[in-house]
């Protein structure tokens, strides 16, 4: 279950401080490791709706089944907070660490959880928009891009043209492949098999295709 500070404003989501309701932490305490959650009960966390106030009249007056309603308040006040925040969990801007590590696997990013937070919650932002162009150029450019914050070079063997006559030349090359290749300064940084992961699932599902990571060209007489 899940808790938060004590005030349920829907309002108040819009704001940035949002993010320290939903991510269920107490303002100002360090962060836990983004492979630990962040939820837990706070003890000052009131309920939104005691079960109290809601007692037939012959109960208000007794004093044992006001204090056995109240430890029951403390059991759904953070679900009453969830609720309440339902809208932020969902926003990748506000949304807690590790419950953005759900959402990337839920919209189907190419990312393998390691990917610092601002990454992955872009990724989930942007994951409609990739979908849209999965399997294109431009979609694989963006996948590898967002995995490795890197523009790779992309070879491909097909092509477009027109001609004013029939018969003439086809465009690109006769035997379908895909190259792809990422230059960065050091080569021993970036991981081939997950180039090659990301590239796999990427790319137009009938092209063969390699993958590889280069250093990038040091500028003459340098």
């Amino acid at each position: 279950m899940t808790a938060g500070t004590e005030g349920h404003a829907p309002d108040v989501l819009a704001d940035r401080a949002r993010a320290e309701k939903v991510g269920l932490r107490k303002p100002g305490s360090p962060a836990q490791s983004s492979s630990g959650s962040r939820r837990g009960s706070l003890p000052t966390l009131g309920s939104a709706h005691p079960l109290a106030e809601q007692l037939p009249g012959v109960f208000a007056d007794d004093d044992f089944i006001l204090r056995f309603v109240s430890g029951l308040d403390v059991v759904l006040a953070p679900v009453f907070t969830v609720l309440d925040c339902l809208e932020a969990y969902f926003t990748p801007a506000l949304a807690p660490e590790d419950f953005v590590g759900w959402l990337t696997d839920w919209v189907g990013t190419e990312l393998d959880g390691t990917e610092p937070p601002a990454t992955r919650r872009h990724a989930v932002a942007s994951a409609v928009a990739l979908h849209r162009v999965r399997g294109t150029r431009r979609g694989l450019s963006a996948a590898v891009e967002l995995a490795f914050g890197i523009r790779p070079e992309i070879t491909e063997s097909g092509g477009a043209t027109w001609s004013a006559r029939p018969l003439g030349a086809f465009p690109g090359a006769p035997r379908p492949g895909l190259h792809v290749a990422l230059r960065v300064h050091d080569p021993a940084t970036v991981d081939p098999h997950r180039l090659r992961a990301v590239v796999a699932a990427a790319r137009p599902a009938h092209l063969p295709f390699t993958a590889e990571v280069t250093a990038t060209p040091s500028p003459e007489g340098t």
